[in-house]
C-alpha cells in the first residue's frame, strides 16, 4: 500500500515499494490509499505508467495513521466521497481498478452492500471484503453474512477475506458466501505454503503435506534475499527480523534464536544464524536448538 500523495514518492521507503522486481512477470497490482479523488487518480496514472497492471484502492485499512487522514476504512462513512474517488480513478486509467473494503464503519453501520453497489456502478472490476468493520480492527471474529449479501447484490467478482487460516476455512467461507475467491492476509506470515494447502484442499479434499525444515530454510533464505534487495542491507535487516520470527514461531527452542536474530546488525550475521538454526533442526528432525549455539 502506498499513499495517493505523489509528493511522497521521492522517499526511500516509497521508491522501494514502487520498484518492479527484476524478472517479475506480473501481474503487478499497486494499492493506493487516499481521500482526495484527484490525488488518488493522479497516483493511479503515475503507477500505471511505472508498470502497474492493476490499481487497487484501499478502503479497508483500519490503521489509525491511515484513518486519521480520512483514508482507508474511514472512507466507508462517506459514500458520496467513495463514489467520486472510484469514478475519477476508473476514468483516469486503462487498467482494471479493484477495491478493498470492510463491512462498514461499525457493527451498527454495516454499509458494505451499499458501497459494493456504488463500486459496481462506477466500473470497479472486482471487490475484496474483509469480514470486520473499521471499529473492529482485528478483534473478535470475522463475519461472513455481509460478504454473502454483497455477493448476492452485485455481479462483479467478490473476494472474501478475514480469518481464513486453512484449506477447510477457505472451503467453508466460499461455500457460505458464494464468493468467487478468498484473500489470505495474516495467515501468510511465515507460511507461504498456505496457498498450496488451500488449493490442495479445494481440489482433493485434504491438506497438502506440510513443508519440512529443508524447504522452510530454502524459502526463508530466498525471502531474506528479496528483503535485502528491496530495502537495502540496513533497513532490510530490521524488516527481516519479524519475518524470521514468523517462519520459526512454531519451532521449539526458538527463544534464544529470536533473541540472537534481533541483536544481529548485518545481513551476513542474520543469514549465519538462520543457517545454524535450520541445519541443526533438520539434522535432529525437530525444532530444538542447542544451547549457546547462537553465541557471537
Amino acid at each position: 500500500m502506498i499513499s495517493a500523495d505523489t509528493t511522497l514518492y521521492a522517499s526511500e521507503k516509497t521508491r522501494a515499494r514502487l520498484s518492479v522486481a527484476e524478472g517479475d512477470d506480473g501481474p503487478r497490482s499497486v494499492q493506493i490509499a487516499g481521500a482526495d479523488p484527484d490525488k488518488v487518480a493522479e497516483a493511479a496514472v503515475f503507477n500505471v505508467r511505472a508498470g502497474a497492471d492493476i490499481i487497487d484502492i484501499n478502503m479497508g485499512c483500519p490503521a489509525k495513521k491511515v484513518c486519521r487522514n480520512l483514508a482507508g476504512s474511514a472512507l466507508l462513512g462517506d459514500t458520496a466521497l467513495v463514489r467520486r474517488i472510484l469514478a475519477r480513478t476508473v476514468a483516469a486509467v486503462d487498467v482494471p481498478v479493484t477495491l478493498k473494503i470492510r463491512t462498514g464503519t461499525d457493527r451498527q453501520n454495516r454499509n458494505g452492500v451499499e458501497v459494493a453497489r456504488i463500486a459496481e456502478q462506477e466500473g470497479v472490476a472486482a471487490l475484496a471484503v474483509h469480514g470486520r468493520t473499521r471499529a473492529d480492527r482485528f478483534t473478535g471474529s470475522a463475519e461472513y453474512d455481509t460478504i454473502k449479501a454483497i455477493k448476492q447484490a452485485v455481479s462483479m467478482p467478490v473476494i472474501a477475506n478475514g480469518d481464513i487460516r486453512s484449506g477447510a476455512d477457505a472451503q467453508a467461507v466460499l461455500a457460505y458466501t458464494g464468493a468467487d475467491a478468498v484473500m489470505i492476509g495474516r495467515a501468510t506470515q511465515g507460511n507461504p505454503w498456505i496457498f498450496r494447502e488451500i488449493l490442495d484442499y479445494l481440489q482433493h479434499g485434504h491438506a497438502a503435506k506440510p513443508p519440512d525444515f529443508l524447504e522452510i530454510h530454502g524459502v526463508l533464505k530466498r525471502h531474506l534475499a528479496g528483503l535485502y534487495r528491496l530495502h537495502g542491507d540496513a533497513r532490510g535487516v530490521r524488516v527481516a527480523r519479524k519475518h524470521i520470527a514468523w517462519y520459526c514461531r512454531e519451532k521449539s527452542g526458538v527463544a534464544e534464536f529470536r533473541q540472537a536474530v534481533n541483536l544481529a546488525e548485518t545481513r551476513d550475521r542474520q543469514i549465519e544464524l538462520v543457517d545454524r538454526f535450520f541445519e541443526h533442526a533438520s539434522s535432529r528432525q525437530s525444532g530444538s536448538a542447542c544451547t549457546r549455539m547462537y553465541a557471537a
